[in-house]
């Protein structure tokens, strides 16, 4: 339960964390094209189901406010998307899904959680920043767009 104020009262919100389904991908769809300027196509993501990588979906009683998709192998768990959608951004919802996302990495076996953010988004770098994940390397020309986009590799170790 979620308490969020609104003016003077206290409202409660009911939100789930569970995992993604092929019938949440329209509601998932909607959430990626509004938030990314080169969002995941639908095949990115039944893809990703299909391949059986770890998925969050976060739900108030019928939407879909945010999700992650991972991979884990071995001691490695690669973050490959998460995403709130724009108006339920702010709320601490992007916390409670990557606290999930690092807690099921290391109930699978993972030591160490990486991922790639572009490095025009300071918003999201310092996120991952107060989680502990740590700068690693610059993969170039890694996003598609004009022009292309450089990749801020991050890690985070000892889940």
């Amino acid at each position: 339960m979620i308490r969020k104020y609104y003016g003077q009262r206290l409202r409660s919100i009911k939100i789930d964390l569970q995992i993604a389904s092929f019938s949440d991908l329209d509601q998932i769809l909607t959430i990626e094209k509004e938030t990314n300027e080169y969002p995941w196509s639908p095949n990115d993501f039944k893809s990703s189901l299909d391949a059986g990588n770890s998925s969050i979906v976060l739900k108030d009683k019928k939407n879909i406010l945010g999700y992650a998709f991972f991979s884990v192998i071995g001691t490695d768990s690669h973050l490959l998307n998460i995403t709130i959608s724009k108006n339920y951004q702010g709320r601490g919802y992007g916390k409670k899904i990557l606290e999930k996302v690092l807690f099921q990495s290391k109930v699978l076996g993972a030591t160490i959680v990486f991922l790639e953010v572009r490095v025009s988004n300071h918003k999201a770098i310092d996120f991952y920043k107060k989680f502990g994940f740590k700068r690693d390397a610059i993969r170039y020309n890694y996003y598609d767009g004009n022009p292309k986009e450089d990749a801020l590799l991050m890690s985070k170790q000892g889940l």
